[in-house]
């Protein structure tokens, strides 16, 4: 293994992370706070994923050889933004995470789920994520609405950079929020203590509670928004790159690993989709044989990254809400323009689609449970009514 390390593979490792991590951390804390994490489950969430994604990715990567990318569940944090407090508070939400990545075991491990999976329509899949990323792309909007001196450096940071290289789209308009903290907003007393404090790591243990309502508004919208917009994704890019691996196994260690970080507030752990593509690209390494390193150095990056959680959220959470929020939303514009886009291509499922996405979209929860859900629901049988319409006609 040392004779297939190098200075390339090094550094596009460090890319990997910095991009992984930069550019979606913000996502993910607003996602858990959304479900009544408080700032400390938040950044122990944050540190739980980030050292769990490092930790799967160098294991899988050793015993494969393969340059298998490995991130947290963005769109599933997106989820848990728009989601709100369910009854049970965050305890039920973590009880939600940890039987998320059991199915997403089960799926690796059972075929019959994972063809379950695999069977629901794309459409209606990106149709519901769609729905639940829209209410997240406003807040840049509303950032600037609420002070343009710190709104607009942020989103500018964004256009420009993104005009030029939009890999770099995102840090850049992170470095404008942390500059806009630093400049812009006056520190309270005793802030840079509190910071130097945030450095030492604390994970933060919290008992998971099982509820119905967790289980049908957490668990299982999470499980497939990570299953239909990551995992699936994730082995596409690999099969693009040439690498053919056997999708079950690698599944079902994305799947325990999100199960160990759940306990700490971590919700999701799997295949990643964007980074895969520089991990298994020819800007690794020349030698395909040799670009596993890449995902090794990258999971080396995110444990250290990991390590540094509780600082960095100590620094966000000097800002105002909605700037943190801006920030998430601007990593969230791609994702939602290639998922609604997928949702409305194909004519004949564009109506259950625009039903499910609406549904979504309203935020609107029945019986305790997520719009995420009815979307999925309504989109389904609206989608099986008219097919079965057709087949009598």
């Amino acid at each position: 293994m040392l004779r297939d390390f190098s200075v390339q593979s090094l550094f596009m490792g460090l890319l990997i992370a910095f991009v992984g991590f930069a550019s979606s951390f913000a996502v993910i804390l607003h996602g858990l706070a959304g479900v009544g994490a408080t700032e400390t489950q938040a950044a122990s969430g944050l540190m739980a994923l980030s050292i769990s994604m490092g930790i799967c990715a160098i294991a899988i990567s050793v015993v494969t050889r393969l340059p298998v990318s490995i991130a947290w569940s963005t769109p599933g944090a997106a989820l848990l933004a728009t989601a709100g407090t369910i009854e049970g508070g965050f305890n039920a939400a973590v009880g939600a995470f940890l039987v998320c990545g059991l199915l997403i075991v089960i799926a690796g491990l059972w075929k019959p789920l994972g063809k379950l999976v695999s069977s629901i329509p794309p459409a209606l899949a990106n149709a519901m994520l769609a729905g639940v990323l829209i209410s997240l792309c406003f807040a840049p909007v509303k950032a600037i609405a609420f002070n343009p001196l710190f709104g607009l450096p942020i989103v500018l940071a964004w256009a420009i950079v993104g005009s030029i290289n939009k890999l770099y789209a995102v840090p850049a308009a992170l470095l404008a929020f942390a500059l806009v903290i630093a400049f812009g907003i006056e520190m309270p007393a005793g802030a840079f203590a509190e910071l130097s404090s945030a450095l030492v790591p604390k994970a933060e243990f919290v008992s998971p509670v099982f509820n119905t309502a967790a289980m049908v508004s957490i668990a299982l919208p999470l499980f497939i928004v990570t299953m239909a917009s990551q995992n699936i994704p994730g082995i596409a890019v690999l099969k693009v790159n040439d690498y053919h691996p056997n999708p079950g196994p690698l599944f079902a260690a994305t799947g325990l690993f999100s199960m160990l970080s759940a306990p700490f507030g971590g919700h999701a752990v799997n295949l990643a989709a964007i980074t895969a593509a520089m991990c298994a690209g020819a800007d690794s390494h020349p030698d395909r044989s040799r670009r596993y390193w890449s995902a090794i150095n990258a999971g080396i990056a995110y444990i250290v990254f990991g390590l540094l959680a509780g600082a960095v959220t100590t620094f966000v959470s000097l800002a105002p809400p909605v700037l943190i929020e801006a920030v998430a939303g601007l990593a969230l514009i791609g994702a939602f323009a290639s998922s609604a886009m997928a949702a409305f291509t194909a004519a004949n499922t564009r109506e259950a689609a625009a039903i499910t996405f609406l549904v979504t979209a309203s935020g609107v929860s029945f019986g305790g449970v997520s719009g995420a859900f009815w979307g999925l629901l309504a989109g389904g049988l609206m989608l099986a009514l008219s097919r079965s319409t057709r087949k009598k006609a």
